[in-house]
């Protein structure tokens, strides 16, 4: 019996192979990441700003941008104009949704969601609104009113 070696590949599959298994590493680190923020993503209010921390969208609102008394609760649960329609630039899985979206009245919304009965609006001056989901609603709109309050004296 006679053998024949094949030609060796090119090293250009190994630069792709190289390149396919770094972006799945990323979009697999990307997943961890988002699955880690959707049980850990709070907001922090402090003296001039509110700051959101979690996933990708986190940021720091000043609080000369957000209109407090305008803040209300409300259940987002059915369709209405508050219910995230269309993600802009966000994530969303089954009980998460997080980052940019449009909501079904047009407006731009940046969310933070995980229960869609006792969510937080609020609405900025900046051309969006946030809905937050925030274990005790009525408690967080009393200390943003107060350190809003406050920070005019």
């Amino acid at each position: 019996m006679d053998i024949f070696a094949i030609t060796p590949a090119s090293p250009k599959s190994l630069w792709f192979l190289t390149i396919v298994c770094v972006l799945l590493v990323v979009i697999l680190m990307a997943l961890l990441y988002t699955a880690y923020s959707s049980r850990n993503s709070r907001v922090a209010i402090d003296n001039e700003r509110i700051k959101l921390v979690g996933d990708f969208w986190g940021r720091e609102i000043p609080f000369k941008l957000i209109d407090i008394p305008g803040a209300r609760i409300m259940d987002i649960s059915g369709n209405t104009d508050y219910t995230p329609k269309r993600r802009t630039f966000a994530t969303s899985l089954p009980g998460y949704a997080s980052g940019w979206f449009r909501l079904r009245s047009g407006e731009k919304a940046l969310v933070y969601l995980t229960n869609r009965h006792n969510v937080v609006y609020l609405p900025t001056s900046d051309g969006y609104s946030l809905l937050l989901s925030v274990e005790e609603p009525e408690r967080f709109i009393t200390t943003l009113q107060n350190y809003y309050a406050n920070e005019g004296e």
